[in-house]
């Protein structure tokens, strides 16, 4: 028989079963889901019915916000996003969340430009420069400060922090006191400042640890290349590090916003109950959305209560589209770096 001669190679005859040279369109689906045993298609069944629980627990929430918020709106005569007055027990009554969106975003604001420089520049200590016995302890305290309750930062904030803010930035208040976030007039200086001060401390942990696992990350091969082309280690660490992580640190800086955004004992126990945001402009109450539903819950009628579900609301949207905006960030640095890599 001739290896060359098509006539002569074996052919399939009609009585013979085909043979299957690949598996079937669904046997390649399960292959590349990992769903091939039963195991695999249990533990597939699991992570998918808990991704559909959380949607599920999140839409509840959402229409139990917008449910209650809807009966308190419908009975407000005053604009509620702009209005500076919150008093419920007035007949009509009068609540805004003009302030309390103020001081909410004015005290993330200011704990954001404090932590994430530091946690950043920590996180580059601990990986590129401290020697492995000094970075081991240090990782270890953060840690730990990690794993503080927040009732502990609000209680070493009123009777800490507080007396030292107006000896520290006591002359803020004679130039910028009419912004409304310096401003010590009411006794103690429970201002803004301190708020952002005081949650800057707490979500540094938070961001320092994530940026650390992240610079880690960075492939060793790019540092010893700029090394080898005679870069500095600063040098090293612009042009290598800092890229890389860049959306590692975008992740992790949105982790401790979502944190000083709704922030709730910290905040409630440094500022006062009837804590006034700059009452001689405003003429409010509150200071931050989470402190005025706290400390006014208990007390309030079952209309008020609706209102600050209102509120709750509000600061459920924000936290929504700040985590929808850090996604959208880090999905387009990554389709831009795929394409140019």
């Amino acid at each position: 028989m001739d290896p060359m001669d098509p006539m002569d190679t074996p052919t399939q005859t009609a009585d013979a079963p085909p043979r299957t040279l690949r598996p079937s369109p669904a046997e390649q689906k399960r292959a590349a889901r990992g769903a091939t045993r039963p195991g695999d298609r249990i533990f597939l069944g699991l992570s998918r019915g808990s991704g559909i629980l959380l949607l599920v627990i999140m839409a509840a929430i959402a229409v139990f916000l917008t449910y209650r918020a809807a009966l308190a709106l419908s009975k407000d005569d005053a604009n509620f996003l702009t209005a500076f007055e919150w008093n419920t027990g007035l007949v009509p009554p009068k609540f805004g969340i003009a302030v309390l969106a103020f001081g909410t975003v004015v005290s993330s604001i200011i704990a954001m430009v404090i932590a994430v420089p530091i946690a950043v520049a920590i996180a580059l200590f601990l990986t590129h420069y401290a020697p492995r016995r000094l970075s081991g302890p240090i990782a270890y305290v953060i840690d730990l400060l990690a794993a503080v309750p927040s009732i502990v930062y609000g209680l070493w904030g009123a009777l800490i922090l507080v007396p030292h803010m107006n000896g520290l930035f006591g002359w803020l208040d004679d130039y910028l006191g009419w912004t409304g976030v310096f401003s010590w007039d009411q006794g103690p200086p429970r201002s803004m400042l301190t708020v952002g001060v005081l949650l800057a401390i707490m979500i540094l942990p938070i961001i320092t640890n994530v940026s650390r696992e992240v610079f880690r990350q960075v492939p060793r091969t790019h540092e010893e290349a700029a090394l080898a082309l005679g870069a500095t280690r600063w040098e090293v660490v612009r042009m290598a590090v800092l890229p890389f992580g860049r959306s590692g640190v975008i992740s992790a800086s949105m982790l401790g916003l979502g944190r000083a955004l709704g922030e709730t004992m910290a905040v409630a126990t440094v500022l006062s109950p009837d804590f006034d945001l700059h009452a001689s402009l405003l003429n409010s109450g509150g200071g931050t959305f989470a402190q005025n539903i706290a400390s006014k819950f208990s007390e309030a009628t079952e209309f008020g209560r609706d209102a600050l579900i209102a509120s709750g609301l509000v600061l459920f949207v924000i936290t929504l589209l700040v985590n929808g905006a850090a996604r959208a960030i880090i999905a387009r640095r990554k389709e831009y770096s795929g394409a140019h890599a």
